[in-house]
């Protein structure tokens, strides 16, 4: 083979008119190189947005606790969604996203319940909670969504779905059997599960109310309108005057910041970008991993105790939440289309 040849073969390789396939230079139609440089693109691309899913949202609960070590609870999640909410309702403004009256009074329905009472009764309960029991507790989120969309009478009640709840609740059973002695304790898990529940009413609630069709305004703006009632519950509830601003620790800076940059921004983006590529319920299989990180971690960093009865839990929740999505109809297979 002579220089010459060996350039334009070269020069061909790099055109993507010719891949190389055992060693050989190969001929192939432009179409079929582009489609399968697509492909690679794309599958790397769903694999990050499910691994910021499993692990990032997974890893929040910890972070969570360290923010709120030296910063007040509503104050913490009233920082990181205003920041969040701010630069996602921002972004979207600058594609051509104007929401409508409309749009902004559903937005506060839905970030009421996401935002407000979700966040702000987790914030506030990690005082008092580890991380990893919270988040085993935010796992009940499928339950009460099967449970308030039959009362609804948008699903019909299966016999896994049944099962699934009877497992659940032993498990929550479990978590908060040694618990009702302990004061403040019990108010936080009774707070964690008051926010599960408000997050599930959301879900319900969100396909009923006209948000934006904008994936990212459909984000961004009930982030923003759940960031401004923070702000209101903190100043109300005197946490802003209560706050030592020169007392913040290096530790919860950096749990606030990894909250908003990681939680809210790259979770959450990933997290609206995988409804659109994926059936749901591959999407929520994050609830099965969520847990089991955050109680990982909670161990491994925090020294958050591993016990028996938090194992036993785990199984029974986890067990339910699989119990659940049995019992739900998916009528399309969980493949995820291209972009």
């Amino acid at each position: 083979m002579t220089t010459e040849q060996a350039a334009q073969i070269t020069a061909l390789l790099r055109s993507g008119r010719v891949i190389n396939i055992g060693g050989r230079p190969v001929s192939v139609p432009p179409a079929i190189a582009q489609s399968t440089t697509h492909d690679r693109t794309h599958a790397i691309k769903l694999a990050f947005a499910f691994v910021a899913i499993y692990l990032i949202w997974g890893s929040t609960y910890l972070a969570i606790r360290y923010a709120v070590e030296t910063i007040p609870p509503l104050v913490t999640a009233a920082v990181r969604h205003s920041i969040a909410g701010g630069i996602m309702f921002a972004w979207a403004w600058m594609r051509g996203f104007r929401p409508t009256r409309q749009h902004w009074i559903s937005g506060f329905v839905v970030g009421g319940l996401f935002f407000l009472v979700g966040h702000g009764t987790l914030h506030w309960a990690e005082q008092y909670v580890g991380s990893g029991l919270a988040a085993l507790l935010i796992a009940t989120e499928p339950m009460f969504i099967v449970a308030l969309a039959w009362m609804m009478g948008q699903q019909k009640i299966t016999l896994f779905s049944v099962l699934g709840l009877i497992v659940g609740v032993g498990g929550v059973a479990i978590l908060t059997g040694t618990e009702v002695t302990k004061g403040s304790s019990l108010f936080g898990l009774l707070a964690v599960l008051l926010g599960s529940l408000s997050w599930a009413a959301g879900v319900v609630i969100s396909p009923k109310v006209k948000l934006p069709s904008d994936a990212l305004g459909r984000t961004a703006l009930p982030t923003l309108c759940g960031a401004a009632m923070l702000l209101i519950a903190a100043g109300l509830t005197g946490e802003f005057q209560a706050t030592h601003w020169a007392s913040i620790s290096l530790r919860s800076l950096l749990g606030l910041a990894y909250l908003i940059t990681f939680g809210s921004l790259v979770a959450f983006t990933s997290y609206t970008w995988l409804l659109q590529q994926c059936p749901p319920a591959l999407v929520a299989t994050h609830t099965y991993a969520n847990p089991v990180v955050a109680v990982l971690l909670g161990w491994l960093l925090a020294s958050e105790p591993l016990t028996l009865r938090l194992v036993l839990a785990s199984v029974a929740i986890l067990g339910a939440i699989v119990l659940i999505r049995r019992g739900e109809h998916t009528a399309a297979a969980p493949v995820c289309a291209g972009d």
